[in-house]
């Protein structure tokens, strides 16, 4: 049986047809000369995908690349009707693609701004989840109480803070989710001021005023660059209370160890104002809210070649039907947009908002370049033992995630979503921190798509895991909410979109994902 996958180069995610079981391997797009590997293939199968018909040459791994074409040295490795790299060798028909004979290069991309823009998708305006409306007006999906460490030097004692309070007082507090210590491992030795500080204020701050989050506190040091009265003040996290001349400025609630007393002293001190924040943090009920306040963060983590097939378009159909509920969708992982930004280029709502996105992606270039390396440092280990190859390759897939409609906005890091639809923010790579980010740019659920499989969980904002092959979910079950391998097997990439999209409500009403 042959399989053709017709996908328009300007929209990865448009991936909507059925994959037969006894397929061997999916090719893409009418301009691929590559096909995917849905299963371990032996040296000698035959094996046919769209209109080519190849005798593999030696054994292939699941999600690993096979030549349909003979290619010499040089000429341009296609697969989603775009360039993943160039021959580094001649390569014939049947042959397995990968590190040893593929590379990435330096080429040319056609920037385009707003010339492709989509049509807004039919409104969906009868979905709704159960969550918490805030006295803000924003919508929370979780409820928890937060301990903020201002400075890595104040983070361990952040952590017995919350701790302790789990171990006497938390259990009183049904309608509380948890507390949670909000740490890092920075805070000195940098620029007051300078963009540093100013990046890690919007962090400690989206966290601090995130929707998921009841109440808080700060618990600092007092000698440290990051100081709480900056935090507070440029972080926006002074209450005013009354009206004009009788305006009051209320701070939020605030220990400094070398002025408390030390570390017990201030351990003891944070569980006694924790206890004064309970009672009012657990004062709340979920509610009916419109879906159009889920702002979902997409990211994925420990890709495969599957992962441009499977999760992560079937992840963009879920982002379209957010959109279309009138939500925000986020798109993030700034390095691996790279090599697909001049896809996202097209769909921007504005020139403005696309030059953004490429002024992001010189950015990155120049930030690789002060430490003498390249961004196609970047596919891991893991993602080309999975059957990634280059950066080009991983960026195509992972922007699938972002579904079909406009881009209508680009952030920086942890910078609040105002924007509603699809938009992006500029967060590294590295999942821990680009999740971070999103989470702190007031992201309320997360979806994350991960191939080889990852375990990463987020408080205060719950994340759903999808699995982009069926081996890997039924071997971390424990970790995967949705398997989206099933779409090898016969099942439509729009059907397991929807299955996200419900899921993601679900979620956001108090179900509880696997990571939780």
């Amino acid at each position: 049986m042959r399989i053709h996958v017709s996908v328009p180069p300007w929209i990865l995610a448009a991936i909507m047809t059925v994959i037969a079981s006894s397929i061997a391997a999916v090719h893409v797009n009418p301009a691929d000369n590559v096909a995917i590997a849905t299963r371990p293939l032996a040296q000698g199968e035959r094996l046919e995908a769209g209109p080519y018909a190849v005798t593999l040459t030696g054994p292939i791994k699941m999600g690993h690349k096979i030549a349909l074409v003979g290619l010499k040295k040089g000429e341009r490795v296609i697969r989603y009707g775009q360039v993943i790299g160039f021959a580094t060798t001649d390569i014939a028909p049947g042959d397995w693609i990968h590190s040893h004979n593929l590379a990435a290069q330096v080429f040319a991309r056609d920037y385009e701004y707003a010339t492709d823009i989509p049509a807004d998708p039919t409104p969906i305006t009868d979905r709704t989840f159960q969550g918490y409306r805030r006295a803000d007006g924003r919508a929370g999906t979780r409820n928890y109480l937060a301990v903020l460490s201002s400075v890595n030097c104040s983070a361990h004692v952040a952590k017995l803070i919350c701790r302790k309070i789990e171990e006497t007082v938390l259990k009183q507090f049904p309608n509380v989710d948890g507390v949670i210590p909000v740490m890092h491992k920075g805070g000195c030795a940098m620029q007051f001021g300078g963009e540093d500080h100013q990046q890690l204020v919007r962090t400690m701050a989206g966290f601090a005023k995130h929707p998921n989050i009841g109440g808080y506190l700060i618990v600092g040091l007092g000698c440290e660059t990051g100081s709480i009265p900056y935090l507070v003040d440029h972080g926006g996290l002074v209450q005013i209370n009354g009206l004009g001349q009788s305006q009051q400025r209320q701070l939020p609630p605030i220990l400094t160890m070398q002025e408390v007393g030390g570390t017990q002293k201030t351990i003891e001190a944070g569980v006694r104002l924790a206890a004064e924040l309970l009672p009012r943090v657990n004062d709340v009920r979920r509610v009916s809210i419109p879906a159009s306040e889920i702002i979902l963060g997409l990211n994925c983590g420990g890709s495969d070649g599957n992962s441009g097939i499977t999760a992560n378009p079937a992840l963009g159909v879920a982002s379209d039907l957010i959109v279309a509920a009138g939500g925000a969708t986020i798109l993030a992982e700034t390095p691996e947009i790279y090599g697909a930004e001049h896809l996202l280029t097209r769909r921007a709502r504005t020139k403005a908002v696309g030059e953004k996105l490429v002024e992001r992606i010189r950015w990155w270039e120049r930030y690789a370049g002060f430490f003498g390396v390249q961004l196609d440092n970047n596919p891991s280990p893991g993602n080309k033992e999975g059957g990634l190859t280059t950066i080009y390759e991983k960026s195509l897939g992972a922007t699938a995630k972002a579904g079909s409609t406009a881009m209508n906005a680009v952030y920086l890091y942890a910078e609040p979503i105002t924007v509603k639809g699809m938009g992006v923010m500029d967060t590294p790579g590295f999942d821990p921190a680009s999740v971070t980010g999103l989470v702190a740019g007031g992201c309320n659920v997360i979806c994350f798509t991960t191939g080889r499989g990852s375990c990463f969980g987020c408080k205060p904002s719950p994340s759903i895991k999808i699995a982009t092959n069926t081996p890997m979910y039924e071997r971390m079950v424990d970790d995967m909410d949705i398997n989206a391998g099933v779409i090898l097997n016969g099942t439509s990439v729009e059907q397991v979109g929807r299955e996200i999209f419900e899921m993601v409500l679900d979620v956001a009403s108090g179900r509880k994902s696997k990571s939780e």
